[in-house]
């Protein structure tokens, strides 16, 4: 092989230095071209949500944990839908355009948006009901195809929620049902009709299309003398929720929600997954796959901690005395 010898000449303190340095001549050996320098490509993920702005915070504390640093060894790719699920096709899309490693979806329309935009990028999905019934994954151990997740359990909890509501509110003979109207919904509502036939209780079905049916379901719960309202949350009315727990304040109807952040933006009530475990299990997913994993070789997690969120200062506002032994397996009370 031929050699070549060159001089490199280094200045410093004042004086001058000659170092001989042996250069190949083999093609690329010694090259220092600005493609070479250019940095490496940062894996990114996608979000698509019905609501939000940027990932939640316990996502990206969980992400840190793990090593990832927004913009050092990760770049995020941000679309939400602001509560028009039909902007979810196109969204997905963009993502899908983009090439992010990874698209995190939240809630059954931004993750059927993302089904349909790809069947080869991954996806972590979260926020959902029943991923079996809604056609995501073909089971919950061995999800196939290129999507894997957390799953609320939330069709299941629907008894259990109707049951608290019951001893928050023991006269009761009827309770008021809010929901999306998406079969999406179908199991959960099944769950709760099942519930309330046990407790003898009637339960009057309010579904809405959208947040513009809102005022209209909620005033009409009232006038058919509804003891109290359980909602059924779907990510379409995400960015409505502040209305709901307003309209329910407003009719006086003691309501219980799904997440702790209702009940702590005046909700009286919530029942639900911890949201930041459900959070943290998303982004250890995510890291599985950006490290090769596939999705349908990781099984849907379901979550395993719940929490009972009661709101004293509500509940006074709207003259209801919540009683002790509920009270007493609360995991926050807000006074």
């Amino acid at each position: 092989m031929n050699r070549k010898i060159g001089t490199l000449i280094v200045i410093g303190g004042g004086q001058w230095a000659f170092v001989s340095l042996i250069v190949s001549t083999f093609p690329f050996a010694f090259c220092v071209s600005a493609q070479a320098q250019e940095p490496a490509k940062l894996p990114r993920i996608g979000f698509l949500a019905n609501a939000g702005m940027s990932p939640a915070k316990a996502f990206t504390q969980a992400l840190r944990d793990l090593g990832y640093m927004e913009g050092k060894n990760i770049a995020f790719e941000v679309r939400a839908s602001g509560g028009k699920p039909e902007r979810n096709a196109y969204l997905a899309d963009e993502l899908v355009r983009l090439k992010v490693d990874v698209i995190v979806a939240g809630g059954a329309s931004a993750i059927k948006a993302a089904k349909e935009a790809t069947s080869t990028t991954p996806i972590v999905m979260s926020g959902v009901n029943d991923p079996i019934a809604l056609g995501f994954v073909a089971s919950i151990a061995h999800p196939g195809g290129n999507i894997t997740g957390v799953s609320n359990l939330s069709p299941e909890l629907s008894g259990k929620r109707l049951e608290l509501l019951k001893e928050v509110i023991p006269k009761a003979s009827r309770m008021a049902l809010l929901t999306y109207r998406s079969v999406a919904m179908r199991t959960s509502i099944e769950e709760a009709q099942i519930a309330a036939q046990s407790m003898h209780l009637q339960l009057q079905l309010l579904e809405v299309d959208g947040p513009a049916e809102l005022q209209s379901a909620l005033s009409a719960a009232k006038k058919k003398r509804a003891d109290g309202l359980m909602q059924i949350q779907a990510g379409v009315l995400f960015p409505y929720q502040r209305r709901i727990i307003d309209l329910a304040e407003k009719n006086r109807l003691p309501a219980l929600y799904n997440r702790t952040i209702d009940a702590e933006s005046g909700g009286l009530m919530s029942y639900g997954a911890n949201d930041a475990e459900r959070l943290q299990r998303v982004a250890v997913l995510v890291d599985k796959i950006l490290k090769g994993a596939k999705p349908a070789d990781l099984p849907v997690e379901q979550p395993t901690k719940f929490e009972l969120v009661i709101n004293l200062k509500t509940a006074k506002q709207i003259g209801l005395a919540i009683p002790p032994n509920v009270l007493a397996r609360a995991d926050k009370v807000i006074k």
